[in-house]
């Protein structure tokens, strides 16, 4: 999998940041909430929007994995990363 051209970007209402992975030949619009990325990603609560994708950007290989497990074990639903999936099992 890997993260097409189009640039990560925080959501309209700030609560996610969103992207494009390619898979298997497809695109596929991902996002990760805020929330993940405060608690696992170093990204202090009142961050603005460049310090939020520069998170983003340093968690991207680990964010990218997560995002491919997901998507491969729920190929139909919407690819919406939280917290949760980050959570060591």
């Amino acid at each position: 999998m890997e993260v097409l051209d189009r640039a990560p970007a925080v959501s309209p209402d700030g609560r996610a940041v969103v992207f494009m992975l390619s898979i298997r030949g497809r695109e596929v619009e991902g996002a990760i909430a805020r929330d993940a990325l405060e608690d696992y990603f170093w990204l202090p609560h009142s961050a603005d929007p460049v310090r939020t994708l520069k998170a983003f950007e340093n968690g991207r290989n680990r964010i990218v994995a997560v995002a491919e497990r997901k998507l491969l074990a729920r190929p139909d639903e919407p690819l919406w990363l939280t917290a949760n999936d980050f959570v060591a099992r």
